[in-house]
């Protein structure tokens, strides 16, 4: 099974772009979408062969997820069924027969780390909900997790370290969520890879300089990482700040 991540950072923008023909070329059995930035009844998109599952954030033009898949989910639930974290439409689960697929943005601490706190709080909750679904099946995690974990995933670690996204903190929870029994697949199968990034600031020329961030991420329950036969980053698709990444497993 193929699956792609990708953050669109504003979908009607990128649906008037190239969307349908990266869609299409990509040809994923589950097509996962953050930073739609949409409400309900904004844009009618549809695929032949999929259906799709949308969560809004109720801030019009913020934040919202996506998925569109093949095949039939069991159950889809939208949320972690935690108030305070519910209400910006970031995090969608399809239960599959054989394992949850979850679609995550994971909120940013900001400019001045205004939001780091928060941050801290949501990573807590979201590892303790990934886990109740772990113990019930295997997790197939991706999105942007607004984190680069290691100094090899961007480019600029030592004038970045402290600023949103390369915090001691971030990086200490997503050392933690590994720990808790998930394995960064693209990291993993490529231990020694630089310079390749999912995300470059519009400012600076920096797509063109290549100066990025590997933030977007696929993760897998440790058990099922043997299924796992492949991972990329496709920095070769515009249309957004971010790239689309991709995960192949096993049927």
């Amino acid at each position: 099974m193929k699956f792609i991540s990708w953050n669109v950072n504003g979908l009607r923008a990128v649906v008037g772009k190239n969307f349908r023909e990266v869609f299409e070329q990509l040809d994923a059995d589950f097509f996962c979408l953050q930073e739609t930035k949409m409400q309900e009844g904004q844009l009618d998109l549809q695929f032949p062969g999929y259906q799709s599952y949308w969560n809004y954030a109720e801030k019009k033009g913020y934040s919202g997820t996506a998925v569109f898949t093949r095949h039939q989910p069991l159950n889809v639930s939208y949320g972690m069924g935690i108030a305070e974290h519910d209400t910006e439409g970031r995090v969608i689960t399809l239960e599959m027969p054989d394992f949850f697929l979850v679609c995550v943005y994971t909120p940013n601490s900001q400019d001045g780390l205004k939001r780091l706190d928060y941050r801290m709080k949501w990573e807590d909750d979201f590892r303790s909900y990934l886990l109740s679904l772990d113990a019930r099946k295997p997790v197939i995690v991706c999105g942007d997790m607004n984190v680069a974990h290691q100094e090899i995933d961007l480019k600029n670690p030592k004038t970045n370290h402290m600023n949103a996204g390369f915090t001691d903190e971030e990086r200490e929870k997503f050392t933690q969520l590994l720990a808790a029994g998930f394995t960064d697949t693209w990291r993993t199968l490529n231990p020694d890879v630089k310079d390749v990034y999912s995300w470059w600031s519009y400012r600076f020329q920096a797509r063109a300089k290549n100066t990025g961030w590997r933030i977007d991420y696929w993760l897998v329950s440790n058990r099922i990482f043997p299924q796992v036969t492949d991972a990329k980053i496709h920095t070769e698709i515009l249309g957004s700040d971010h790239c689309p990444v991709e995960l192949r497993v096993e049927n």
